[in-house]
């Protein structure tokens, strides 16, 4: 089918202006995205005449040095790995227990619900990068303040959307099963957990993904990983270095969303 098959169709306005009643919508855009581009400086002018700059970086990065990735960066690219594994697995474990009290059908009060929410906002609406500043000066440099900040920050995001899951469930079995005398934990077990176990592994998966970018550049600001090295390269001006450092990075990304890809098939 090209292109040129389809045809716009829209009805004239309703009303005695036609058009024209889109004319204040129209205003306003405008002016939205006037007050958008002054407020960041956005220029095109600007990105052109810095096109000189990008293409000097650039060349100094050329050709990257292959020798410096298996003689420097293997062993933080494991480490990379091993920040985002854990994160994520931390992270499920804390996600879980409040998703359940964060999930209207089965919080046991109101009070409850809405507490389990905010916590569950806090843990996400803090940056990453913000969480491991903060427990780098809480437990020192290395890959465990990183662990700890992709915990928080995941278990924020993985109990939200483990929580949406569980309201959506079917209460037909879980009432089944409360009528047959059966436990707290035979219910959560064998009529909820059997329920949205396909939606939280592919949300899982999805977030395991996402550490593995984050966790490249968690090192930027000491917490371990493939970033540390990219950041000293950039500040020694190695940039043959910093080219291999960026080529390993894309190298862990692209795997990361080939297992991942992969994962969410076999998942389905």
């Amino acid at each position: 089918m090209s292109v040129s098959s389809y045809t716009f169709v829209a009805s004239r306005p309703q009303n005695a202006l036609g058009w024209w009643v889109l004319l204040p919508v129209a205003v306003v855009s405008t002016l939205i995205l006037i007050w958008l581009i002054n407020g960041t400086g956005t220029s095109f002018s600007k990105l052109v005449d810095g096109l000189p700059w990008i293409a000097d970086f650039l060349s100094r990065m050329l050709p990257p040095n292959i020798s410096y990735i298996t003689d420097n960066l293997i062993g933080p690219a494991l480490q990379t790995v091993q920040i985002a594994l854990l994160g994520t697995l931390f992270a499920i474990l804390l996600a879980i227990p409040l998703s359940f009290f964060a999930a209207r059908n089965l919080s046991p009060n109101a009070a409850i619900y809405h507490l389990s929410r905010q916590v569950l906002n806090i843990g996400r609406g803090i940056n990453e990068i913000i969480l491991a500043l903060i427990f780098v000066a809480a437990v020192g440099l290395g890959p465990f303040a990183g662990v700890l900040a992709l915990a928080l920050h995941g278990a924020g995001m993985l109990g939200k959307f483990f929580a949406e899951a569980i309201e959506e469930i079917d209460r037909g079995p879980v009432e089944a099963m409360e009528s047959a005398g059966c436990s707290v934990p035979h219910i959560i077990l064998f009529a909820i957990i059997s329920q949205v176990l396909p939606a939280w592994l592919g949300v899982i998966l999805y977030r395991l993904e996402a550490n593995i970018r984050v966790s490249t550049i968690l090192g930027m600001v000491g917490a371990g990983g493939i970033g540390f090295e990219l950041m000293t390269t950039m500040k020694l001006f190695e940039y043959e270095n910093t080219a291999a450092c960026v080529l390993v990075i894309l190298g862990l990304v692209f795997a990361a969303d080939l297992i991942s890809a992969r994962l969410r098939k076999l998942v389905r």
